[in-house]
Parts: C-alpha cells; sequence; structure tokens
C-alpha cells in the first residue's frame, strides 16, 4: 500500500513539474513582446456576378462550389429580341449601302453634267468677247454652269449623308453585338462560386445578380488587437495563420490593413472582457502565388489566430516556423 501511494506521489509530482513546465513555456510565447496573436477566421473577396442586361435566364452553368477559370462561361441570358434587333441593323445597313451607291451615281453624272456645262460656258465667254454670240447666250451658259456646280455640291453632300448613315447603322449593329456578347455572362477571375442566387428562367432586371464567386487568390484573415500593440504593428510587418483545422501548419501572411481608428471587437470572437477594450482591426493576407498552389484545399470561413512579428529581427518560434514536405516528412525553415 505504502508502494503505491508512493508511485502515486511521484506521478503527481512529475504531473505538476510538467505543468508548471507547460505553463512557463506558454508564458513565454504567449507573453513574448516580439509577438502579437488574435482570432479570426479566413475570409476573402467576394464578387457578385451580375447581369449587365435584363432578360430571361436562358442557362447557368456552374453549380454551388465550382472551381471556375478566368473568362469561363457561366450564364446565359435569351437574346432573342436583341437577335431581331440586330437583323434589323444589318439591313438598314443594306439599305444605306445602296442608297450611297446611288448618290455616288448621281455624283459621277453631275461631274458630267458639269464638265459640260464649263466648256459651253467657256466657249461663249471667248465668243461674247468677239461679238460671236449674243449677251444672253453667254449669260444662260453662265447660269447653267453655276446651277450644275450647285448640283454637284448638294449630289456630294447626299453622299457624305448616307456614309454617314451607313456608319451610324454599322454602329447601332456592333452596339447590338456587344449586348448579346455581355449576354453570356463569364467569369471575371479565377476562383469558386459560392452561391447560386437565381435560377434558369426567372427574368432579371438590369444588374440583376444570379452568382457569387469568392476570389481564392485574395485571401486573409481579419483579427483584432488592443490599441497599445497594434501602434507597434506595421504594415507589410510578417505574419503566421495557425488554423483550427491544421493547428501544425502556419501558413505564412503579411499584414495588409491596420485599421485607422480603433473600434469594438465582434462579440464572438472575445471574451467580455475584452469586449470592453478599444481594439484595432487588422488583416493578415496569404500570398496569391501560394494560394494559387493549393488552391484546390482553400477554404473561407475556418478559425484560427493569426500571429504578427511586431519585432523583425525575432525568431519564429519553433510552432510558428514554416515546414515544408520534402519526401512525406516535414521539414523546418
Amino acid at each position: 500500500m505504502k508502494k503505491i501511494m508512493l508511485i502515486l506521489a511521484v506521478l503527481s509530482c512529475l504531473a505538476l513539474i510538467f505543468y508548471m513546465y507547460k505553463t512557463y513555456q506558454n508564458n513565454k510565447i504567449y507573453n513574448n513582446p516580439a509577438f502579437a496573436y488574435g482570432n479570426g477566421r479566413l475570409e476573402a473577396t467576394e464578387i457578385n456576378i451580375a447581369s449587365k442586361l435584363s432578360g430571361k435566364i436562358e442557362n447557368i452553368y456552374v453549380k454551388e462550389g465550382d472551381f471556375v477559370d478566368a473568362n469561363q462561361k457561366l450564364a446565359h441570358i435569351e437574346t432573342n429580341t436583341l437577335d431581331a434587333s440586330k437583323k434589323q441593323a444589318l439591313a438598314i445597313v443594306k439599305v444605306k449601302e445602296a442608297e450611297l451607291a446611288a448618290a455616288q451615281a448621281t455624283v459621277l453624272q453631275k461631274i458630267s453634267n458639269l464638265n459640260n456645262a464649263k466648256n459651253r460656258y467657256e466657249r461663249a465667254k471667248s465668243l461674247v468677247v468677239k461679238n460671236a454670240t449674243s449677251q444672253q447666250t453667254y449669260e444662260n451658259d453662265l447660269a447653267i454652269f453655276e446651277s450644275a456646280k450647285a448640283e454637284l455640291a448638294v449630289a456630294q453632300a447626299n453622299v457624305q449623308q448616307a456614309t454617314a448613315a451607313i456608319e451610324a447603322a454599322k454602329a447601332d449593329a456592333d452596339r447590338i453585338q456587344v449586348d448579346i456578347n455581355d449576354s453570356t455572362i463569364v467569369a471575371p477571375l479565377r476562383g469558386r462560386i459560392q452561391y447560386r442566387i437565381a435560377e434558369p428562367g426567372e427574368v432579371l432586371s438590369s444588374g440583376g445578380r444570379l452568382l457569387n464567386l469568392v476570389d481564392l487568390t485574395d485571401v486573409y484573415m481579419t483579427f483584432f488587437l488592443p490599441e497599445s500593440t497594434a501602434g507597434k504593428v506595421r504594415l507589410g510587418a510578417e505574419a503566421r495563420i495557425l488554423l483550427d483545422a491544421i493547428p501544425n501548419y502556419p501558413i505564412p501572411a503579411t499584414i495588409s490593413y491596420v485599421a485607422s481608428s480603433a473600434q469594438f471587437t465582434p462579440k464572438t470572437v472575445e471574451t467580455k472582457v475584452e469586449r470592453e477594450k478599444l481594439m484595432f482591426r487588422i488583416k493578415a493576407r496569404i500570398a496569391p502565388e501560394l494560394l494559387n498552389r493549393y488552391i484546390q484545399y482553400v477554404k473561407t470561413g475556418l478559425p484560427g489566430v493569426a500571429w504578427v512579428r511586431i519585432n523583425p529581427n525575432a525568431q519564429w518560434p519553433n510552432f510558428l516556423r514554416i515546414k515544408k514536405i520534402v519526401n512525406n516528412k516535414d521539414s523546418i525553415k
């Protein structure tokens, strides 16, 4: 019995020593002035995909959770009315082109008439000096010549007007084609479809939303630090994100935002006592190239802790050093 009691006493002492050691280590880490930390969740930039034009949704080609690439087709709005309008505009172009051809032919005719009138006028002008023709004939030929010049000017103006009408009709057809192209909605960037806001068959107004897209190359964690610490955080400072789902693999990040004014922390993040303190909102952004490498695994909403190195000369603790996978084993750098 005494032996058992002795063993239990030894085990209790060892447990107490281990607890005190862990407490010391935790205090050493969490109270290190060279580092600061705060709770948060992974967030990403969200983009609402909307229809430029009003119309009926003909099809949506993606589902919630799908990964999409930039310029990938996402949805299509019916274009029956636009197709008809384009045909009408192209028909008008053909009509105006026919009018232009007629106007150009008229110009050629008026040029011929002008040349004839000019020759008659020149002959009459030389003959009237020699008294070989009457003054009345000279004046008549002059009037015909001036009239021919005016008729040519009118014909040339008609050509310009017909040309402008063709350009306007073509511009109208091009505008309609742009609307037809915009009826096929494509992804503005690479990301993941988070929500389908509308479904095929629904009629959207101009600017109506169809999908919600998450930009997985712009992922960050928002956390809060007290004013006494936030003032020491600089933009561009190194940070580490520890997610609850993978606590043994710190994710490198960079401080991209520090609020210019203090605010209260969200009630879901801190305790009641801490909520009474003024806190500064800070963002730790993950590098886009790292996100692109593991984009299939990126998920938003995951909780974790963001650590920021306030003293750039301080060494990261072992649990915050970046690990690489080498031959299926972890290596620390």
